[in-house]
């Protein structure tokens, strides 16, 4: 009776301290007496109290390692770039991820590190923001060779961020800004020119068609006059005396528009009754001139040089 509570109790040990379960995606290293014994995956599992422990737990997922650099391009410029780094460890290469390699992550950094400060001070500034698929690549290269006998793949390796100096930044902008303010300024003018031209085109259009108008309508006032004169003449008015008629009638019909017009500010001289004969007879004196002129310049004979 004596041993059944004993056996109990080393029963209680052996449930307590010899199972253990193992997660998804986990593997369990298992020693025994500080040797490896085995590698147990997902489940419930058995060990011998005090003999065997855990030594370890590894996790299958990929995981993720952000590494920040910050190195010089060839234009002399410091930038700082944001490498991220997606690993797992490969199947059945657990043995080696665990013994070979202490810290992964610091063995990781240190590849990243190398490779950025090789491959970045090779290009000016403006190729790293260009060509930073080409630095992945070259990270992600190095990195499976260098961890593959440790029992780690590399899945990607990206360069998530490119951060130059402020004062750089600022620069950059500021080219950025005086580019496209000088775009704006070509467009501008370009409009400008657009406008100017396209005014200028209406402007002489509309002055032709003011022309034609005017044209027009001092044909038809001629016109009107010489069927003005004609009538006069048909019921025994000479043209002097048709002529002076018109005018006056012309002249009365202008004092008559300027009257409906109170607000302009007009002034019409001479502005005496006799004021249209004498309008005429300036008119008639200065043709008369003009015509005599005219045939004076019509009948002088030229001159041809003598030969000596």
């Amino acid at each position: 009776m004596v041993l059944l509570p004993i056996i109990f109790f080393i029963f209680l040990i052996i449930v307590f301290n010899g199972l253990f379960t193992v997660k998804q995606q986990t593997v369990a290293v298992i020693e025994r007496l500080g040797k490896f014994e085995s590698i147990k995956g997902p489940g419930l599992h058995l060990k011998i109290p005090v003999l065997d422990r855990i030594a370890g737990r590894l996790s299958l997922k990929i995981q993720q390692l952000d590494v920040i650099v910050e190195t010089k391009t060839e234009d002399n410029v410091f930038v700082k770039l944001k490498v991220s780094v997606q690993f797992m460890i490969i199947q059945n290469s657990t043995f080696d991820a665990f013994y070979k390699l202490h810290n992964p992550h610091d063995q990781i950094t240190s590849y990243v590190f190398d490779t950025v400060r090789a491959e970045v001070p090779k290009m000016i500034l403006d190729h790293v923001f260009l060509k930073k698929d080409d630095i992945a690549i070259a990270i992600k290269r190095e990195l499976e060779e260098a961890m593959l006998s440790y029992g780690y793949g590399i899945v990607k390796a990206l360069v998530t961020d490119i951060d130059p100096d402020i004062a750089v930044k600022n620069a950059m902008n500021r080219i950025n800004a005086a580019e496209r303010e000088k775009k704006a300024a070509e467009f501008e003018g370009e409009a400008e020119r657009i406008r100017i031209v396209a005014k200028a085109r209406a402007e002489a259009e509309s002055k032709r068609l003011q022309g034609q108008g005017i044209a027009d309508q001092r044909r038809e006032i001629a016109r009107g006059l010489e069927e003005s004169v004609g009538m006069l003449h048909e019921v025994g008015i000479n043209s002097q005396e048709a002529s002076s008629l018109l005018v006056i009638t012309q002249h009365y019909d202008t004092l008559h528009s300027l009257a409906e017009h109170t607000n302009s500010n007009l002034i019409l001289l001479p502005n005496s009754p006799n004021a249209a004969a004498d309008m005429l007879t300036n008119m008639v004196t200065s043709f008369t001139a003009a015509q005599m002129s005219g045939e004076k310049l019509v009948h002088t004979p030229k001159k041809h040089p003598t030969k000596e």
